[in-house]
C-alpha cells in the first residue's frame, strides 16, 4: 500500500522531553554530557578513536560468538555481515531493547529500522569501510512485568510464565502457545507463531523474529547474555569491585546535569552490578555496612556475603555470573562491538547523558549517540476523517479542546461568551455598592453578595449555552475525540503503544516504507500516510 511521508520538528509534537528537544537543537548547556554531535562529518573522528582501541581479540570473540548464536545457517544477508564483522574495517551501529513479546510497541520496529538505515547512509559516505546495524537483545533484564505484554487492535494480550526474576532471555516458552499465540487473529503472518513455537527460550524467540522481520536487510542480533563474551568483563569487574568507580563518575555527572536544568534519568548505585545465583535468580551487588572489604549478595529471604577477594575471585573464574546494570551494560556493549554509535529513544538519550565519565574511567570510547526516528502512521481510513473533519495531519498533534474550535469554527458553530456581560453586571453592582457604602455601609457585603451569586448564575447560564450550541454538531466531536485516541492512544504518541501488527497486518510492505522514508540524521518526526 503506497504512502506519502512528511516530517515536522519533534518540538512541534509536544510530545518529547527538553533535553530530546534541546539536545536536537543543540543547546550549548548540553555539550558536555556526549561526544560528538550525529552528523555524517563527525563519524570520521569516531571511526579512528574505535578503531584505535577495539582489539583484533575482541573482534574475534564477537564473532566467535555470534556465529555460535546463530549456527550454521544464518540468512544470507546475516551471513554477509558475519562476514563483514571478522574484517577490521567493519563497525557497527547499534540499537537495543527489551525482549517485548511480539516486538511490543512500534519504536521497537522504529530503532532498528533506524539503524539500518544509518548504516547505508555511513557507507554511502565512507565506502572504504563496512556498516552492520546490530541489535543488543536485553536479554538479562530481569522485570519481566515490563515485557510480558503487548496490544493489539485495542486487546491487551499477556502470558503468565514461571520462573521469573531471573535474566528473561533464559525464560522457557512453557505455555507460551496456549496462553497467547493461540489467541491472536488469523491474519496474524505466520513468522510471529513460528519464532516462538521453535524455540527453547524468550531470548531465541526474539532473535528469531527480528531475523524474520530484518534477516533480509542484514540486521545482526545480539544475546550477550553468553559466558565468552563474558570473558570481555573481567577488567570491568575488577575495577567495579575494586574502586567502584562508576558510581562517583555518575554522581559527578548528575550534579553537572541538574545544574544545567535537566533531571536525571536513571538512578546509580555504589556498585552497578547484579549478581545471577545457582538459583537463577539476578540480584543486586551491594556494599555490606559491616566493613568496606565486604559485599554483600542479597537474595531475596536470604543473605550472602562475600569478602572483595572472594568476589574478585569469583570474577576471574566465573565472570557470566555477573550481570551489568543499567550505568554499565552500555560500556559492556561497547567493550564488545567495533561500535560508533547508540540509537535510542529520548530516555535512553537521557542516561546516556549520565554515562560519558563512566565510559572515561574504564578506558571506553564512548559512542556517538542519536535519537530513534519517531513517526506517525496515518491509515487511509483514518486519513479520510481527518479531512472530512476539515483538518491536516500537523494539526491533529494539537490539544483536543483546540481541535473541537478549530471544527466547531468550521461548523457554523457559535462560540458562547458572556464575558462583556460579565464585565456589565459587575459594573452595576459597583455602582450599587457605592450606594450602599454612601447610604448605609452595613448593606456593603449583602451587595456583594448578591453580585457574588448574580456572577455565578451568568457562567452557569454560558455553560447551558455552550453546551447547546456543542450539541449541535455533537457527532463530529465524537468523532473527533475518536479518531484523537485512535492517532494518540492514552493520549500519547502511537508509537508507544501500538504493536506493528496493527498495520503489518493490513500493508505489508511497511517496514520497507519505513526504511525509504526514515531520515536518522535528519532528527524530524516522521508522518507516514496511507495514499
Amino acid at each position: 500500500m503506497p504512502t506519502r511521508c512528511t516530517t515536522l520538528p519533534y518540538a512541534e509534537t509536544g510530545a518529547f522531553s527538553g533535553l530530546l528537544t534541546d539536545y536536537i537543537a543543540q543547546k550549548p548547556a548540553l555539550a558536555p554530557f556526549y561526544n560528538r554531535w550525529p552528523a555524517l562529518e563527525n563519524f570520521a573522528a569516531q571511526i579512528e578513536e574505535k578503531q584505535a582501541s577495539y582489539t583484533p581479540e575482541a573482534r574475534q570473540r564477537l564473532v566467535a560468538a555470534l556465529r555460535e548464536q546463530y549456527g550454521p545457517n544464518p540468512a544470507p544477508a546475516i551471513e554477509a555481515n558475519l562476514q563483514l564483522l571478522a574484517q577490521e574495517t567493519t563497525f557497527t551501529v547499534t540499537t537495543g531493547h527489551q525482549l517485548n513479546l511480539l516486538t511490543g510497541p512500534l519504536y521497537f520496529i522504529y530503532k532498528i529500522v533506524s539503524a539500518i538505515k544509518l548504516s547505508r547512509e555511513l557507507k554511502a559516505e565512507y565506502p572504504q569501510y563496512d556498516f552492520v546495524p546490530v541489535y543488543w537483545m536485553a536479554t538479562e533484564d530481569h522485570d519481566f512485568a515490563e515485557i510480558n505484554h503487548f496490544s493489539l487492535f485495542g486487546k491487551t494480550y499477556a502470558w503468565d510464565a514461571a520462573g521469573t526474576g531471573g535474566p528473561v532471555g533464559r525464560l522457557a516458552l512453557d505455555g507460551f502457545t496456549e496462553q497467547l499465540l493461540s489467541q491472536l487473529p488469523p491474519e496474524v503472518p505466520a513468522a510471529f507463531h513460528e519464532a516462538y513455537s521453535a524455540s527453547q527460550n524468550l531470548a531465541e524467540a526474539t532473535r528469531k523474529l527480528a531475523d524474520a522481520l530484518f534477516g533480509e536487510f542484514g540486521l545482526v542480533t545480539l544475546d550477550a547474555d553468553r559466558p565468552a563474551l563474558k570473558q570481555a568483563l573481567v577488567p570491568l569487574l575488577t575495577k567495579e569491585i575494586k574502586e567502584q568507580v562508576s558510581n562517583a563518575a555518575v554522581q559527578a555527572t548528575n550534579g553537572r546535569l541538574t545544574a544545567a536544568g535537566y533531571k536525571p534519568q536513571v538512578y546509580s548505585r555504589p556498585i552497578n552490578l547484579f549478581f545471577i545465583t545457582d538459583e537463577g535468580k539476578r540480584e543486586r551487588l551491594e556494599p555490606d555496612a559491616s566493613g568496606a572489604d565486604c559485599v554483600e549478595v542479597t537474595i531475596r529471604n536470604t543473605a550472602k556475603c562475600h569478602s572483595q577477594a572472594e568476589l574478585l575471585a569469583l570474577a576471574q573464574a566465573h565472570p557470566e555470573q555477573f550481570s551489568p546494570n543499567v550505568v554499565l551494560r552500555p560500556v559492556y556493549q561497547e567493550i564488545l562491538l567495533p561500535n560508533l554509535v547508540y540509537i535510542g529513544g529520548g530516555a535512553e538519550v537521557a542516561y546516556w547523558f549520565q554515562l560519558k565519565d563512566v565510559f572515561a574511567a574504564f578506558g571506553v570510547p564512548y559512542p556517538i549517540v542519536l535519537p530513534r526516528n519517531s513517526a506517525e502512521y496515518i491509515s487511509r481510513a483514518n486519513g479520510g476523517k481527518l479531512k472530512k473533519l476539515g483538518l491536516t495531519w500537523r494539526e491533529i498533534f494539537r490539544p483536543l479542546p483546540e481541535l473541537k474550535k478549530q471544527v466547531g469554527a468550521a461548523l457554523g458553530q457559535e462560540e458562547i461568551s458572556l464575558k462583556e456581560q460579565q464585565q456589565a453586571l459587575a459594573a452595576a453592582f459597583q455602582q450599587v455598592q457605592d450606594v450602599a457604602q454612601r447610604l448605609d455601609p452595613t448593606l456593603v457585603k449583602t451587595v456583594a453578595a448578591e453580585a457574588q451569586k448574580a456572577a455565578a448564575g451568568l457562567a452557569g447560564l454560558e455553560k447551558r449555552l455552550s453546551k447547546a450550541a456543542e450539541t449541535k454538531h455533537e457527532t463530529a466531536y465524537t468523532q473527533l475525540a475518536a479518531l484523537k485516541d485512535k492517532l494518540f492512544p492514552g493520549g500519547g504518541l502511537q508509537e508507544r503503544s501500538e504493536n506493528v501488527l496493527s498495520i503489518l497486518i493490513n500493508n505489508p510492505e511497511f517496514i520497507q516504507q519505513l526504511i525509504e522514508a526514515f531520515e536518522p540524521l535528519a532528527l524530524e518526526f516522521t508522518v507516514l500516510e496511507e495514499e
